[in-house]
């Protein structure tokens, strides 16, 4: 995998460094209070009417596929509301949090954000608050989002999806599993297999290495399989991250099988040869579109979805042999 990069921007769009929502409603007295009226650019906010724009600001690395489905997710809302959009990331928790930053200096309206790392984005996000932005979470940060004031999230309850997979492991009769990290101190991985280990009935070990480097990822993984022959499963957090495990296997000479979180293209076929026993879908490109059009909506009709009290979940399901063809088309169009 390539070394993670900073910007990302929808093709078409201009090249600035950051745009975003303009943000123009009167809050609804009850739900919005946070939020403090109206922003500081006025009724009309600072594009008008059908001159949206927004950033999305994520912390997803170069070449993790997952962080495509997301992004087209969100592309298709911008689309659908006239929205002018831009999508950056930067698996560095600094430097998302200085995009954040930089949004806020460049005026934008409004910002979709993932809080994967929430203290490095705490201090960002309030000063986007103190200027009168409405901030949206998307797929990292469940237990982040209303502490830091965010108008809405948009994601899976990953503890809730991780005991949701331990339950599955003791349907397989497995007995020991291997949780493999790809990303250290991001809450929502943690998460994950903190809730495997809290329904599965065996053992469980996390495993942690550098997601940004594949061929090093396999390799760590069929070392930890040949070093202990009790592990009889892997459970990956990510799909690209599953079909490495796959090969892991086979290099290992284990019987160990591999589940995993997320769904791509090339996952559903792992599933349908039955490399891979299960996939947790969490639905990315559900993320983005909620996201993005989440801010249209507050904008447009001062919705605030979740009530601002709840977070709208779009996962856990899960993708078995069973009904991965009823997903399969979609994976082949490239939005899950």
């Amino acid at each position: 995998m390539n070394t993670p990069s900073r910007f990302h921007r929808t093709p078409g769009r201009r090249p600035a460094r950051l745009a975003v929502l303009a943000v123009a409603v009167v809050l609804l007295a009850a739900g919005c209070s946070a939020w403090g009226g109206e922003d500081s650019r006025g009724a009309d906010g600072a594009g008008g009417e059908g001159e949206m724009k927004v950033a999305l600001i994520a912390h997803g690395g170069e070449g993790d596929a997952f962080w495509d489905l997301v992004r087209k997710g969100a592309e298709a809302a911008a689309a659908k509301d006239g929205i002018e959009l831009t999508y950056m990331s930067d698996a560095d928790p600094a430097g998302q949090a200085r995009l954040l930053r930089d949004a806020v200096e460049d005026g934008v309206d409004g910002i979709a954000v993932t809080l994967a790392k929430p203290q490095a984005m705490k201090g960002p996000v309030k000063e986007a608050r103190a200027a009168g932005l409405p901030v949206v979470g998307l797929n990292s940060g469940i237990d982040a989002w209303k502490p830091a004031g965010l108008l809405a999230y948009f994601g899976q309850d990953e503890s809730v999806a991780g005991r949701a997979v331990g339950e599955k492991l003791n349907g397989l009769k497995a007995r020991h599993t291997l949780c493999v990290v790809h990303e250290r101190g991001n809450v929502a991985l943690e998460a994950r297999c903190a809730g495997v280990r809290k329904t599965f009935a065996g053992t469980t070990d996390n495993l942690y290495v550098d997601g940004t480097d594949m061929r090093a990822f396999s390799g760590i993984v069929a070392a930890r399989l040949r070093q202990d022959p009790s592990i009889d499963h892997v459970v990956t957090l990510g799909a690209q991250y599953a079909v490495a495990a796959v090969d892991a296997v086979e290099e290992a000479d284990s019987k160990a099988g591999v589940a995993t979180f997320d769904v791509n293209e090339e996952l559903v076929d792992a599933v349908r040869r039955g490399d891979v026993r299960f996939a947790v879908d969490q639905q990315p490109y559900l993320q983005g579109y909620l996201a993005v059009d989440a801010l249209w909506l507050y904008r447009t009709n001062g919705n605030i979805s979740g009530g601002g009290a709840a977070p709208v979940l779009t996962g856990p399901a899960f993708v078995t042999r069973d009904n991965v063809a009823s997903v399969a088309k979609f994976a082949a169009d490239g939005t899950r």
